[in-house]
């Protein structure tokens, strides 16, 4: 039986999110629990007239190869990453039936796997900040994601499509109504050189002096609602401690702590000391992962809740994130990394960010007198 939600979804991904046109190469993409996401969206790019390719990714394969195999098998480029990179559009879901599948693997193979895609990352930034890759990523509600939000998986669907405005008569119309309030915070920070983000143990400048601001209503992550930039990579002192847990290919690591000088990660620590040398596996990942590739503000107010899914809890109307690793080209990134990480700190309670010396967010809101 079809779930008109999903049906729903498919067409705001097609319609709008990606804009898909006759002639189109499409490229859809999920795990194999998915499969019912994948079939919604290529019906809804048929009707397009795209020229449709999938690709189904089978996590307990991968796991088998990355536990088991020899760095030869498993340290190659993800053949479906480079074809979904290379397509006019790659419309992608996220949901595992399990999310621990890699929590067991080394760490110097999951490094070997991400150091071996760095071509196929590179090759899916460029083309993303260029346009010439029109991409969204969304969420396929699972049990296992249901169960990582503590909600039951009826409960996780109604938050996940909710999340998008997908009971509104016309979701396009939410998301366009949030661009345009987005849009003047947008134009507000563009031109400014400097933030400076005070929070429960953190004191941190971020240089964003000629990098642009990007608006995200819901045209490449879905849900949406958040403004980002790539920072100027030398540009970045003092330190940080994220609030909610840092999630990565099934680890969490509670209250990163990362010290930063001249944009570089000099320090970095966690609740629990055990981890930490996982943690700095991940940190370790190559050169530009010591660097960030993103300062970010979460506008989703209608996303309150933690649910240990970055695609939401990125998100949160009240929170703030940064990235280590690859930045983005559209924003005038330069890092570049294997690696794209976010992490996220709740602003909602001692929060305050200012630009250029103006206070113009505070306690998890923003000052609307600022723009008057």
């Amino acid at each position: 039986m079809k779930d008109n939600r999903l049906e729903k979804l498919a067409d705001v991904l097609v319609n709008y999110a990606t804009n898909v046109k006759k002639g189109d190469r499409v490229a859809i993409s999920a795990e194999d629990c998915a499969i019912p996401f994948i079939k919604a969206v290529a019906r809804a790019a048929v009707k397009k007239g795209a020229l449709v390719e999938y690709y189904v990714d089978v996590p307990d394969v991968d796991a088998e190869l990355l536990k088991n195999g020899t760095s030869e098998q498993y340290a190659r480029p993800n053949q479906r990453f480079g074809a979904c990179a290379s397509s006019d559009v790659w419309i992608s879901a996220w949901g595992s039936e399990n999310t621990k599948t890699m929590q067991s693997i080394p760490a110097e193979h999951l490094k070997d796997r991400r150091l071996a895609n760095k071509e196929n990352r590179k090759l899916y930034t460029e083309r993303m900040g260029s346009g010439a890759l029109r991409w969204c990523g969304t969420q396929f509600p699972t049990n296992a994601e249901a169960q990582m939000a503590g909600m039951s998986l009826e409960e996780y669907e109604d938050f996940v499509y909710g999340a998008g405005f997908l009971y509104e008569d016309d979701p396009v119309a939410k998301w366009k109504e949030m661009a345009a309030e987005q849009e003047k915070w947008v134009q507000y920070l563009n031109g400014k050189k400097e933030l400076h983000i005070i929070s429960v143990d953190t004191d941190i400048t971020v240089n964003i002096a000629g990098r642009k601001w990007i608006n995200c209503c819901g045209q490449e992550n879905f849900p949406d609602g958040e403004i980002f930039t790539s920072p100027v990579e030398n540009g970045i002192n003092g330190y940080i401690t994220f609030s909610y847990p840092s999630i990565i290919n099934g680890h969490e690591f509670e209250k990163v702590r990362l010290t930063v000088k001249n944009g570089r990660i000099e320090e970095a620590s966690c609740a629990d000391k055990e981890k930490e040398a996982n943690l700095l596996s991940y940190i370790d990942t190559d050169a530009g992962s010591r660097y960030f590739g993103e300062v970010a503000i979460g506008t989703n107010y209608g996303i309150q809740k933690h649910t240990k899914n970055i695609l939401f809890d990125e998100k949160i109307g009240g929170s703030m994130h940064m990235a280590i690793g690859e930045s983005f080209q559209e924003a005038g990134g330069k890092n570049s990394s294997a690696i794209h990480w976010d992490m996220i700190n709740d602003m909602s309670k001692e929060g305050k960010i200012y630009a250029d010396g103006e206070l113009f967010y505070e306690k998890g809101q923003f000052l609307s007198e600022v723009l008057r």
